[in-house]
């Protein structure tokens, strides 16, 4: 993979007093950085059951080695969060480093190499969590280490999170301490997971900066009827009723809307795009247009018409258990994910008008992610993101970006915090190779991982670092 080489990247300042001040030995900064994250992904944390103090336990005595104090916080014991601060001398206010420990679960007869293996292959590293997160606690142990050893003088603290429970357990993990220990981890500025950056043959072109995220508020449809023989036709058949309900809901087109972001991003994209994409991204409100356009998004490039709008999708459906009885009842899940503004009530309400059948439940799950205002793009830490970028990747373009999944930077954004989350470069043929996060095979550069570090020190260096 083609990436500027690491040599021009320390001759290149961002904040020149500080950068002249901090020289860093790449070469074995990378190398031990890879060690790490090859260690975490030993370290076999699937949630469930998550026993992620495990993982908190190795970071710990890596920061202790270093002289780096740091303590665990648990609501339950095998599942510990690691809070590590060094302190600036409190002239601005604290950066928080996050990333989760624990990782969704295998199926490792489908992996070609063992997911909790980290083997290091052809400059890849292998294993579960190597993209989602372990790749970004990695990136957050290894600045600390690096700030504590070269003695940097901060104006800011900068605090390092290593968080359990963010794949679907979110109380002992985030919500535990934002509900019981925010004061140790209260910061202006946030650095987590949530975005990439896009590597073609001429260069990386794309720079994606997460700043807000589409919030999860699924729904399980309970559609209701009479039992009886399958040879006796039903008008109220619990399984057509669903059937029809399953349809309409996901025929529906909802509103389009832009926010901050989505409207930053197509404006930006407009301006490297061909003709006809420049077109559509720079008319995407234009009422007079946008019917096309968001059929050309949905048949072409789903993601575009996802965060422009609250999407419902049909994901499980269960009915029946012979084939000669009709059930009284079936279920199907709808993974509705929802703008961050979206009226969560008024929502439900359109979509039990939009199935008008009273045979039909909504049944919400509970909201286990807050609501929260997209994060600024006119701020030092998002302008520090950019000159950063410009730096490594002179050719590539910054988007702030909406995420159609969810991550906890959602509780983080909700208590005020500006969240920003990025990631390694990864080209298009691995965006397109089945080998991403949660996929079988997931792995990440050992390039990608080493110039991802060097991104998050370079910001850490440029916001936090006394001039």
């Amino acid at each position: 993979m083609r990436m500027i080489p690491a040599l021009l990247l320390t001759l290149m300042p961002l904040a020149t007093l500080a950068q002249d001040r901090y020289l860093i030995d790449w070469d074995q900064i990378a190398e031990e950085s890879l060690q790490h994250l090859v260690e975490l992904i030993k370290i076999d944390t699937t949630n469930p059951p998550g026993n992620e103090t495990q993982a908190a336990k190795y970071i710990q005595a890596v920061l202790a080695a270093e002289g780096i104090e740091s303590s665990l916080y648990a609501l339950d014991p095998d599942r510990a969060n690691l809070v590590a601060r060094i302190k600036g001398n409190g002239s601005k206010r604290p950066i928080l480093i996050m990333g989760h420990t624990d990782v969704v679960g295998v199926q490792a007869d489908r992996w070609t190499e063992a997911p909790f293996g980290g083997l290091r292959k052809d400059g890849w590293v292998y294993g579960r969590g190597s993209l989602d997160d372990k790749d970004n606690v990695t990136a957050g142990l290894m600045t600390m280490i690096m700030l504590k050893r070269l003695g940097v003088e901060l104006d800011r603290d900068i605090i390092f999170l290593a968080e359990s429970g963010e794949e679907g357990t979110p109380e002992v993990g985030i919500n535990f301490m934002v509900e019981k220990h925010w004061d140790l981890i209260d910061a202006e500025y946030c650095l987590a997971e949530g975005g990439s950056g896009i590597l073609e043959d001429q260069g990386v072109t794309v720079v994606g900066v997460q700043t807000t995220e589409k919030m999860p508020r699924r729904v399980t449809l309970v559609a209701r009827g009479t039992a009886g023989h399958g040879s006796v036709p039903r008008i109220d058949n619990a399984v057509a009723i669903l059937a029809r309900a399953v349809a309409k809901a996901s025929a529906w087109e909802t509103d389009m809307r832009l926010n901050a972001t989505t409207r930053t991003y197509f404006e930006r994209l407009a301006t490297v795009s061909s003709p006809d994409d420049a077109f559509r991204y720079r008319n995407v409100g234009d009422p007079a247009e946008t019917a096309a356009i968001q059929q050309h998004f949905l048949e072409t490039f789903p993601y575009h018409y996802s965060v422009l709008r609250t999407s419902v999708v049909p994901t499980v459906m269960e009915a029946g258990f012979r084939r000669n009885v009709i059930p009284s009842e079936g279920t199907a899940i709808l993974d509705i994910r929802m703008l961050p503004d979206e009226d969560v009530d008024a929502f439900y309400e359109e979509l039990a008008a939009v199935i008008d059948d009273p045979r039909v439940e909504i049944v919400p799950e509970p909201i286990y992610r807050p609501a929260a205002a997209p994060s600024g793009i006119d701020n030092v830490m998002f302008e520090s993101l950019e000159r950063v970028a410009a730096r490594m990747y002179p050719d590539a373009i910054v988007l702030p970006t909406m995420s159609t999944g969810a991550t906890d930077m959602s509780q983080v954004r909700a208590q005020g915090v500006h969240a920003y989350g990025i990631g390694p470069i990864r080209s298009i043929a691995e965006l397109n190779s089945g080998n991403g996060a949660h996929s079988d095979n997931e792995r990440v550069s050992e390039q990608a991982m080493t110039d991802f570090l060097r991104f998050v020190w370079m910001t850490i260096i440029d916001v936090a670092a006394t001039n």
